[in-house]
């Protein structure tokens, strides 16, 4: 039997659409903010590090031998490019993501703990409320 689909459930995939968002956690070349292909400062932009030094160990790297150009180019025509959604973040935001790529477990431990502390704190706002506070009690009925 063959499922009828309504439009609104076919609308992700209409008009070349990407089938899933772009991934923060990814690596892109950051062609926007690059020199030349953008690979150091997607790498900058993925580490958190600044992109100047990302291009200097590169140069140096290359002058003691490595074969960094050769990785360079490849990676430049590997790596997909930075989406414009993902352009445009506020520095918060991409120090953020940066942490997350850099230790996703301690990200998740420090979102947890900031939920710890809300669900505290409410729990002693409930506490409070739900209390027998005389005054309390007191304004609630003069409100009336």
């Amino acid at each position: 039997m063959r499922r009828k689909y309504r439009a609104t459930e076919l609308e992700p995939y209409a008009e070349g659409r990407p089938l899933s968002a772009p991934r923060k956690t990814k690596y892109y070349r950051d062609k926007q903010n690059g020199k030349w292909l953008g690979v150091c400062s997607g790498i900058a932009d993925y580490t958190g590090v600044d992109a100047t030094v990302v291009r200097i160990a590169m140069v140096l790297g290359t002058l003691m031998g490595m074969p960094l150009i050769l990785f360079y180019i490849v990676a430049g025509i590997v790596a997909p490019k930075k989406p414009a959604e993902l352009a445009h973040q506020s520095p918060d935001d991409a120090k953020f993501w940066q942490g997350v790529r850099a230790s996703p477990r301690q990200t998740v431990r420090d979102v947890r703990g900031r939920f710890r502390e809300i669900d505290r704190r409410l729990a002693t706002v409930e506490t409070y409320v739900t209390s027998t506070n005389s005054r309390l009690s007191q304004e609630i009925e003069q409100l009336r």
